[in-house]
């Protein structure tokens, strides 16, 4: 549960706000049932329902786009309707949902949920002392709506720059092993989902330890980058490559198979010989290749992948070794 809090910044908010209305609402739900006020109480007890409602829908469907905006909803002009009941004390109800509203829904949703509710709380005359009040709140909900419009908006543009910055190798730019975890999920379903092949390379610079050893890691940092440019250049916008530590890379080729995929390999060996250097020579590279096989866990296609490598290795380096499919039990029918 905690991790997946940790991953999904939406559900986080949603689930946090979630518990701060409960806590924050209950207790005048119960004081108003008590003092005999049922159309007040009854209406936190919808509210409630609803915020509830939300924030378990949000964990049950993954939906939390709708579910920020329902709860964004319920939670703006609930407060108007708790401000026509019991007057001046629902006025401040409102100002925590202009706040939260901008976090629960993009930022031009709740810019017009913020100003029909207030405009909405205008009109609730009963709410207000008088003339001057009515003023001062008008004001103040825009003061409010801004800034968090502001500080919203902000924290949006960092958080989005810190998951790019999470998800790429500092030294090559290329995605990471987190976003490759990911993205192996994604292929996974969508080759299932659609019975297009789809092939994992683990790739694997030979000897680099003793490049590092004899010219040192600035040449090996340079080496690196080449290769990922050389990489890059020569696959196409579909394929993905992926730093998986030190000096492996994984490649994901979806609607390869096969002599199309023999061809990729082989020229990549080529073109890594001819263009990445050090001053020692020419790099060369050990491939693994698995293809996906229908119905396989992503750990295994990996796994398999990877012992191609090691076989790759172990048998002379510089060149590429296609892992077995895996044994698939049949069964048998009574």
């Amino acid at each position: 549960m905690f991790q997946r809090l940790r991953s999904d910044f939406r559900l986080s908010i949603i689930s946090l706000l979630g518990l701060c209305g409960f806590l924050g609402i209950t207790p005048f739900a119960v004081l108003r049932f008590y003092q005999g006020n049922l159309t007040a109480g009854t209406l936190d007890v919808l509210i409630l329902s609803g915020l509830c409602g939300s924030v378990a829908h949000a964990w049950w469907t993954g939906d939390t786009g709708r579910s920020g905006l329902v709860m964004a909803i319920i939670a703006s002009f609930g407060a108007v309707l708790m401000a026509g009941l019991v007057g001046d004390p629902g006025l401040f109800w409102l100002y925590p949902c202009l706040v939260t509203s901008f976090f629960l829904t993009p930022p031009r949703v709740a810019i017009a949920i913020n100003t029909t509710a207030v405009l909405l709380m205008v009109t609730q005359v009963s709410a207000f002392s008088g003339i001057e009040q009515m003023g001062s709140f008008v004001s103040t909900a825009l003061v409010v709506s801004a800034c968090a419009f502001i500080f919203a908006n902000r924290n949006e543009d960092q958080r989005r720059r810190l998951e790019h910055l999470a998800t790429l190798d500092p030294l090559t730019g290329v995605k990471n092993r987190r976003a490759m975890d990911e993205e192996l999920e994604i292929a996974q379903a969508h080759a299932t989902r659609t019975g297009i092949s789809c092939a994992l390379i683990l790739l694997d610079i030979d000897h680099f330890k003793k490049i590092n050893d004899e010219y040192g890691h600035g040449v090996g940092d340079a080496v690196l980058v080449d290769l990922v440019k050389v990489l890059r250049k020569n696959t196409r916008k579909s394929d993905q490559l992926f730093r998986y530590g030190g000096e492996e890379f994984v490649l994901l080729l979806p609607g390869v198979d096969g002599n199309g995929l023999k061809t990729v390999i082989g020229n990549l060996q080529h073109l890594l010989r001819k263009h990445v250097k050090h001053p020692g020579g020419a790099i060369t590279a050990s491939f693994g290749v698995a293809e996906l096989d229908w119905g396989e866990r992503i750990d295994s296609w990996l796994a398999r992948a990877d012992h191609a490598l090691y076989q790759a290795k172990e048998t002379g380096r510089d060149r590429a070794v296609f892992a077995e499919p895996r044994i698939r039990a049949v069964a048998q029918p009574a």
